[in-house]
């Protein structure tokens, strides 16, 4: 038995790391795109804030705007992976192609990891001195 399974579970095995990989790389990426959009818009922020904007105001705007863009991904990755549940199907036993709570939980987390790689961006553009955002050119 352990034999006639030996394929499968190595199968899954890689696809288990591939996808590990995949959030890991997930949450590089979009913690990278928030930096750089923080250090991208430092003079407007900079501007908002000498205005008048509370720091958590700010923080919470490119927490905001992170959520937007999990939001878009999310239902991106669910149809890429509604799309091949056909070729799942095959590998998994007890459980359906299409299990919603398992999509759920996978939309969720997702959500939740590009929130949390956001967080140190959001908090550094809470942390913009107006008076030196405006000097830099």
């Amino acid at each position: 038995m352990a034999a006639a399974l030996a394929p499968q579970r190595f199968n899954l095995l890689l696809l288990g790391l591939f996808a590990g990989m995949a959030v890991v790389l997930a949450t590089i990426g979009v913690h990278g795109v928030m930096a750089y959009l923080v250090t991208r818009r430092t003079r407007e922020i900079g501007i908002r804030i000498a205005i008048g904007a509370r720091p958590q105001q700010v923080q919470r705007q490119v927490l905001i705007e992170t959520a937007w863009l999990a939001a878009a991904s999310v239902c991106a990755g669910l149809a890429g992976a509604w799309s091949l549940t056909r070729y799942l199907s095959t590998m998994l036993r007890g459980v359906t192609a299409l299990d919603l709570p398992t999509f759920a939980a996978a939309a969720i987390l997702l959500a939740a990891i590009a929130l949390a790689a956001s967080a140190a961006p959001a908090r550094r553009a809470a942390q913009v001195d107006p008076i030196a955002a405006l000097r830099e050119e």
